[in-house]
């Protein structure tokens, strides 16, 4: 079946399941390993400008594969849909994940980092609660118990030597948390092209741009023949797996699949991420890890279940710049 016909009404074909399966595994792992491959970039180079790279050299490689299959002028856009991408750039890249990078930078943990941005689906329930969407009595339930838990996590482990977690770091992850949620839910409202690849590629150049000039602001010097090779293929994994390989597969997903399978990578990702900690940088799995972390991994699944009769429309495709 050529591309032409497979756009036509009522000729598409359901996927096979091995499909389905193998992009849920790249989401799950990869987006999961993020946060590994974030702690090892930021142990040589400045949080930032490595960031701003990270989405300045995967919004280039997109790009030009969108221009490679559609043509140059498939990257097209109005000054409105340029703006709604970057701000969404400034929001998810700058805010969301380069503070990730600045709060690793001061020792938080990668395991914990994930799980302390795997609140952003309750914020976004706190969001649509301020602008009187009310969410149901479940779902609330649920960022109560997301809350409590992470409180536990990062204030029962203070006062030992394992697994601690910085209560500055924690604030400024925290901060990124909410600002990835709030990037997320505002994205159905801004005006955007309606190729979402397309949008990614100018949200990840606006972003990595802002990243770059924001960490040269700082003081930050990017210093390439300073750094190991474990910074350089770290980089690299987040580039082309994370930020272009990732984003394909789900994107895929919300096309293909049924949307309560794909949002469960909001509470697989968390898992992925402490378990590769623990065996790649031997970050300590406390009990105050297991049962904080195990409280928040609960509460989002509890919200995500809760809403799914409800929402059948796809979560926003921003959720994937991690």
């Amino acid at each position: 079946m050529t591309q032409r016909e497979s756009d036509r009404p009522g000729t598409e074909v359901a996927p096979k399941l091995g499909l389905v399966i193998g992009a849920l595994v790249v989401v799950y792992v990869v987006w999961g390993s993020t946060y590994l491959g974030i702690r090892i970039v930021v142990a040589e180079a400045p949080p930032l400008q490595s960031m701003g790279l990270r989405y300045t050299c995967a919004g280039l490689l997109l790009g030009a594969i969108l221009a490679l299959r559609g043509g140059v002028r498939r990257l097209r856009v109005t000054r409105r849909e340029l703006a709604g991408a970057a701000f969404l750039g400034l929001m998810l890249p700058v805010l969301g994940n380069g503070l990730v990078s600045v709060g690793e930078d001061r020792r938080a943990p990668s395991g914990v980092t994930a799980l302390l941005i795997a609140i952003a689906p309750l914020m976004i329930t706190i969001f649509r609660t301020l602008t009187g969407d009310r969410p149901r009595t479940m779902s609330m339930l649920g960022v109560l118990l997301g809350f409590g838990g992470l409180g536990y996590l990062v204030l029962a482990g203070r006062g030992t030597d394992a697994g601690e977690v910085p209560v500055l770091a924690a604030g400024i992850i925290l901060v990124a948390s909410t600002c990835w949620a709030f990037g997320s839910w505002v994205q159905p409202r801004l005006h955007l092209s309606k190729d979402v690849f397309v949008t990614t590629v100018y949200e990840m150049l606006a972003g990595g741009l802002i990243l770059v000039g924001t960490g040269t602001i700082a003081g930050e010097r990017f210093r390439p023949s300073s750094y190991g090779a474990s910074t350089w293929l770290a980089l690299g994994y987040l580039i082309v797996f994370g930020s272009v390989i990732a984003f394909t597969a789900y994107v895929w997903l919300l096309a293909k699949a049924p949307i309560s399978l794909v949002a469960t990578y909001a509470y697989v990702n968390p898992v992925v991420a402490v378990f590769l900690g623990w065996l790649i940088l031997s970050e300590p799995i406390t009990v105050v890890v297991l049962l904080g972390g195990g409280i928040v991994v609960a509460s989002v699944a509890i919200v995500i279940t809760a809403e799914r009769p409800r929402r059948e429309s796809a979560p926003p495709a921003a959720n994937v710049a991690t």
